[in-house]
């Protein structure tokens, strides 16, 4: 006797129609500095390529193998003449909301902006929170759109809202040949990404110059930290074996990653995850941490990094680095952290979100 598939198998058989929703403050991927809408786009190109029907509402300057729909001419953080960002998320949700008839699920990258639409319209709809949620006034907002779907990327980011919906927690992810293995021959120490309070570049100052070796900082600096970089950062630079390079691309990462000894995450804030930490593992570079955040979720201690607790402990850290097995940090991140793993990881979460639900979903696992 013939059986024939139900409708709940051919959902899960087939590709589905997916619209990412990402922030319009950089394009996707963005041209320099820019965590979430990087991931956005290891995403999107991922889902595309496992065969699934994709549209990105993003900034006209992203490329992309999916569908884009252009919301602003280019990312409104190198735009001079845009003022009030907002203005242009509220017409991309209108957007969305517009278009939401020809989706399977939306996937949201933008904080909380979209709670009431997703309420009100009942949107097929889960959000990805990118950021720090230990924030007093976050609390009285995520209790309201207590209903609301989320995916956490650490397990330590949910901390401070437990009884958030949360769905699962899901790791970032990179493409695995994005990044090859590096033989760390520069010697060097690497810092990486934003000059700011939480990232302690301080620290990693202070720790290269402990261990007695040579320091180099690829970071921007946003206007925001234009101060605490002018008073705190820029006299430290003045002294020996630091050199400041300021913000690099993608294209750069894997020279200065790859040449690089260790790379130095001096943390002073509840990191959510830490993207440079698997892009450094990606190079089999091993990363020096302080125990904040996802970091105890992200290294393995002794394979892919050291986690410690003050800068005592790092420069200690900094010497264990010469025996590095680079090759099996490079496997580890193979293992864990590739960007193929992070759209399987999502799309099981979305092939239950885009079913019709009685119930509040339930947490994957």
């Amino acid at each position: 006797m013939r059986t024939h598939p139900s409708p709940k198998d051919d959902m899960k058989a087939s590709p589905l129609r997916i619209a990412i929703v990402s922030p319009l403050f950089e394009s996707v991927p963005p041209k320099l500095y820019g965590g979430t809408e990087r991931i956005v786009s290891y995403l999107t190109e991922e889902l595309v390529a496992q065969g699934h029907q994709v549209t990105l509402f993003a900034s006209g300057d992203s490329i992309t193998n999916a569908k884009l729909r252009a919301m602003t001419p280019c990312g409104l953080r190198l735009d001079r003449e845009c003022t009030d960002p907002l203005a242009y998320h509220v017409i991309m949700l209108d957007e969305v909301a517009a278009a939401a008839a020809e989706f399977d699920v939306i996937h949201f990258n933008m904080d909380y902006w979209h709670f009431p639409l997703v309420r009100q319209r009942g949107l097929r709809a889960l959000t990805t929170l990118h950021g720090r949620l230990d924030i007093p006034d976050l609390a009285p907002l995520y209790r309201h759109f207590y209903d609301t779907p989320l995916v956490s990327i650490s397990d330590s980011q949910r901390t401070p809202l437990p009884s958030a919906n949360w769905l699962t927690t899901i790791h970032h992810g990179v493409p695995e040949n994005l990044y090859s293995l590096g033989s760390g021959e520069g010697g060097y120490l690497a810092f990486l990404g934003r000059i700011s309070p939480e990232k302690r570049p301080d620290a990693a100052i202070r720790i290269a110059r402990g261990a007695g070796v040579h320091l180099k900082i690829a970071a921007k600096v946003d206007r925001v930290d234009q101060r605490y970089f002018d008073e705190i950062i820029r006299p430290l630079l003045d002294g020996p074996g630091v050199e400041f390079i300021g913000e690099i691309g993608d294209s750069e990462k894997n020279e200065f990653l790859g040449n690089a000894r260790a790379l130095l995450f001096p943390i002073d804030w509840p990191e959510p995850f830490g993207l440079v930490i698997i892009e450094a593992m990606a190079c089999g570079t091993p990363v020096i941490a302080r125990r904040r955040g996802s970091v105890p979720e992200i290294i393995t201690e002794g394979i892919t990094g050291y986690i410690v607790e003050d800068e005592e402990e790092a420069v200690a850290a900094v010497a264990k680095t010469l025996r590095q097995n680079r090759a099996e940090c490079r496997r580890t991140f193979e293992e864990r952290f590739t960007s193929a793993r992070m759209a399987r990881d999502y799309v099981d979460v979305y092939r239950r979100v885009a079913q019709p639900q009685r119930q509040p979903l339930a947490e994957v696992g």
